[in-house]
């Protein structure tokens, strides 16, 4: 009969105490790598939706009109009376980004021919983008918008868009009986005639 070699008791201790030094390391290892991954995942969302918002407000502007305002009064504000970018099927929609001070959300509200501050017959879609903004500046000048944003504890974003052209405004028509008024009132003297036979 042939022996098999077997472990000892101690040879198994000694295997079962290397395991616990190993094992919570290695737990600690994945635990780090678990919440990295976590915060990555959270960081490339918040990323991914940043640049989905600059996207949307940059598309606005871009396909719009011209004819924009940019309030800050009771609400920061811009106001797009027509553009091309709907994201609710509209042909042309009218688009303002609205800042609500109660708690600084910035909301985009979608529509067609409403007036803020909103009715309560108004028909329109309103998104909620950022909460907790604290700057939201825009600056138009020629064909030139520059537009800031940044939540609060967070980095600023700023772009740039060229192009976006003001409508021009009518000329006005000169009055024809204006000119003609202009011209009778002026003063024409006339050539003495001597109506006698020499």
């Amino acid at each position: 009969m042939l022996k098999r070699p077997g472990f000892t008791l101690i040879e198994v201790l000694i295997a079962i105490a290397l395991l616990g030094i190993i094992l919570p390391a290695l737990y600690e290892t994945i635990s780090l790598l678990r919440s990295s991954n976590s915060h990555l995942f959270e960081y490339l969302e918040k990323t991914k939706r940043d640049t989905r918002i600059v996207e949307t407000l940059y598309l606005d502007l871009v396909s719009s009109d011209g004819n924009i305002t940019i309030k800050k009064d009771d609400f920061s504000r811009l106001c797009i009376e027509n553009t091309r970018n709907s994201l609710y099927g509209f042909s042309v929609a009218k688009v303002c980004w609205v800042v609500l001070k109660s708690d600084n959300t910035l909301a985009r509200v979608e529509g067609y021919g409403y007036k803020l501050p909103l009715g309560e017959e108004e028909k329109v879609e309103v998104d909620t983008v950022i909460k907790n903004m604290e700057i939201f500046d825009l600056y138009y000048k020629k064909d030139k918008i520059l537009v800031i944003l940044q939540q609060k504890g967070q980095e600023a974003v700023s772009f740039m868009v060229q192009g976006v052209e003001k409508p021009k405004k009518p000329k006005k028509k000169k009055n024809s009986k204006k000119r003609n008024s202009k011209n009778n009132n002026s003063k024409v003297t006339p050539k003495k005639i001597d109506l006698k036979a020499p």
